[in-house]
């Protein structure tokens, strides 16, 4: 067995560190009361994104896009458009441009989860996502939580996921270190997954025994009777879920459900007394409550780095051209 007194691996580091700023001492108050209500945490499942490692970043990689779809060929779609926008917009060196068109026509082909052009390391990453609930709700968000302000429905928060650095020794406050301890021996365990995906989590603890959570997101949920329903994606903020909850009564849900006019009316009400309301979290109208949640997202790390699709993790297409045929000179065959 290895012995790791001396210099344990960076993925088997937890970095807690004392911070006694008035920021850092109210927050983790904030934490420890939360958890407290809270202390249940109920995993969705997974998500995936395109992390990038590049040369002088080694060992720590880099989220390039958000961790918000729930296929992994969806995020091999997306490193397939960076990487066709990367040879059309950004160099004008026929070598790079090759290289980079290469790895398109893969990506176009095959389900490829990791490729490495000129200097950078791309990875299709995997994390999943998760609640804490109590007292028969999700938890909301915190006060000392990033928020942003007013209810203009174009306005958006740019997302704190993308350019994160996966650095599982970097130091982290007390609350943090103890949830990450916490959740290291986490692993689906519900009847309602396959045995394959049940084997696959409990093989990742071995093969990706770290973890590192992600920046806090959040979504609007209804609340059913025994369960909840995702009414958006993942947000930056509580304020910009709070938004697209407006945005939803009284543009979206009218049409979804097609509601009579009088119908409409009486979420556009609500919504708009919800908007006069002082950082509000949570709107019963016509016996239906939605509410803003609090979403975090843990991403195993292994020895290599943050861990990529798992042999049970289905994707819902296979690869597939998705941008027109382009030359190393930047010509771009529009009829192909």
């Amino acid at each position: 067995m290895s012995d790791y007194r001396k210099a344990p691996p960076g993925h088997l580091v937890i970095n807690v560190r004392h911070r006694d700023d008035p920021v850092s001492l109210v927050t983790e108050a904030d934490a420890f009361a939360a958890s407290r209500t809270y202390k249940k945490i109920v995993v969705r499942g997974p998500l995936f994104g395109i992390a990038e490692q590049r040369r002088g970043d080694r060992p720590r990689w880099r989220m390039l896009t958000d961790l918000d779809t729930g296929y992994p060929q969806d995020a091999r779609d997306e490193l397939n458009s960076r990487l066709w926008f990367k040879a059309k917009d950004e160099t004008d060196d026929p070598r790079e441009r090759r290289a980079l068109l290469d790895a398109v026509a893969r990506l176009e082909t095959e389900p490829v989860d990791e490729l490495t052009v000129g200097d950078t390391r791309y990875r299709v990453v995997r994390a999943d996502e998760f609640a804490r609930t109590g007292e028969g709700r999700m938890e909301p968000p915190r006060p000392t939580d990033v928020d942003s302000e007013g209810w203009d429905a174009l306005t958006r928060t740019p997302s704190t996921t993308e350019g994160f650095v996966i650095d599982h020794a970097a130091a982290v406050g007390l609350t943090e270190g103890l949830d990450r301890m916490g959740l290291l021996p986490v692993a689906y365990t519900s009847e309602r997954f396959p045995p394959e995906v049940l084997a696959d989590s409990r093989r990742a603890l071995r093969t990706h025994p770290g973890l590192v959570l992600l920046p806090v997101v959040f979504r609007v949920m209804e609340r059913k009777e025994n369960s909840w329903s995702m009414v958006s994606g993942q947000l930056p903020t509580p304020q910009d879920a709070r938004r697209v909850l407006v945005d939803h009564l009284q543009t979206m849900l009218p049409r979804i459900e097609k509601l009579d006019e009088r119908e409409a009316a009486v979420y556009a009400r609500a919504a708009d007394a919800f908007t006069r309301r002082l950082r509000p979290n949570e709107l019963t109208v016509r016996g239906r409550c939605f509410e803003i949640a609090r979403i975090e997202r843990m991403m195993r790390i292994g020895p290599a780095g943050p861990e990529g699709p798992r042999r049970s993790d289905i994707s819902n297409q296979e690869p597939s051209k998705i941008h027109p045929t382009m030359d190393e000179w930047g010509n771009i065959e529009f009829g192909s």
